[in-house]
């Protein structure tokens, strides 16, 4: 069993070709990326992989693709969740089988189980199945409308030495504090909201070891660096790394009114990976456009993302000048030019 590493996992995009089929030349390109840029894992088949419209045969090929191209260079944390513990079971088979390092199992969704129920039917039956296997059960009450609770987390994690983490997105400190309380300090939680990854690791009471972040798809070096500064105990130098990222941070949900009619305004809220979809196209990255019934935001909305990066670029172009020298691309034109924005939006 690998130990998960400290630091930044990105969670992968998953590209798709102009006929809606996955990129793999694209995302090749886009792991060798994450890898230069030293992340210390990624994660594909998540939610920021498009987990949900992926057919079972893809999800299958994607994880063991991914693992092929990786080679063991990072840490390989599979995205094998579902809300059915049959199938969780047969992607994870299939992610032990390609020597992925470890899976994210995310809390079923939409059958709402209880806390009791996820843990006995789904993760203990999974940890018991792999157990020289990391899991790494994923909190996201507002995706999945239930929860694993930090108790039965504790529970798990006495029973199987494969639950030795937790991916955190439930955005709530205090249950982040019981869960450090009831754990212990050799468990590891991540971060997973970028814009909460500097107060999570840096709160003595969370002591987060890092992010499984979004964001990270177009500025993996500086948030590696940021929690590179907290482990090492700079944290003035995490401060300014983590205000410098702020502007980007903000648009892994981006949110646009919209008026629909003369007295009546609609706010559409667009969540990942609409976002950074409509960013990394709009830099010039293989991504692609996301499979229905995700589609294109609005122009207000593609603005906002533009004004967001363009700050970036003007203030800190370090964060994004990878970009530049990777892919071969020159982001003060992109972000100039008009039209390749507006094709972006609806």
């Amino acid at each position: 069993m690998k130990e998960l590493p400290n630091g930044v996992f990105t969670a992968l995009v998953t590209p798709f070709t102009e006929l809606g089929e996955i990129d793999w030349p694209g995302l090749e390109k886009n792991i060798q990326f994450q890898i230069q840029q030293g992340v210390k894992g990624i994660v594909p088949a998540g939610t920021t992989g498009e987990s949900p419209t992926i057919t079972p045969e893809e999800h299958v090929l994607l994880i063991t693709r991914v693992a092929g191209f990786v080679a063991g260079q990072i840490f390989v944390l599979a995205g094998t969740g579902s809300n059915s513990t049959a199938e969780a079971l047969h992607y994870t088979t299939a992610a032990l089988h390609c020597d992925c390092d470890g899976v994210l199992l995310v809390d079923c969704y939409y059958n709402g189980p209880s806390s009791l129920e996820l843990r006995e039917e789904y993760y203990a039956r999974l940890a018991n199945h792999f157990p020289k296997l990391t899991i790494v059960p994923y909190i996201i009450p507002g995706r999945t409308g239930c929860a694993l609770s930090p108790e039965d987390l504790a529970i798990l994690h006495r029973q199987y030495e494969n639950i030795s983490a937790v991916k955190e997105a439930t955005g709530d400190l205090e249950r982040m504090r019981k869960t450090r309380q009831l754990l212990g300090s050799c468990f590891k939680i991540f971060s997973g909201d970028d814009d909460m990854t500097l107060g999570m690791m840096t709160d003595l009471e969370i002591r987060a070891s890092g992010v499984i972040s979004v964001i990270s798809n177009i500025a993996p070096a500086a948030i590696q660096m940021m929690c590179q500064n907290v482990f090492s105990g700079t944290l003035g130098e995490a401060q300014k790394i983590r205000d410098a990222l702020n502007p980007l941070f903000g648009l892994v949900t981006v949110c646009a009114k919209r008026e629909e009619i003369i007295t009546s305004f609609v706010l559409d809220k667009f969540r990942n990976p609409v976002g950074i979809k409509t960013i990394m196209q709009g830099l010039g990255m293989p991504v692609g456009v996301c499979r229905p019934p995700l589609g294109k935001m609005t122009k207000a909305a593609v603005e906002t993302a533009r004004s967001g990066l363009r700050e970036v670029w003007e203030q800190n172009p370090w964060i994004l000048k990878p970009i530049e020298d990777f892919y071969g691309v020159s982001i003060k034109d992109r972000l100039a030019n008009d039209r390749i924005w507006q094709k972006l939006a609806y």
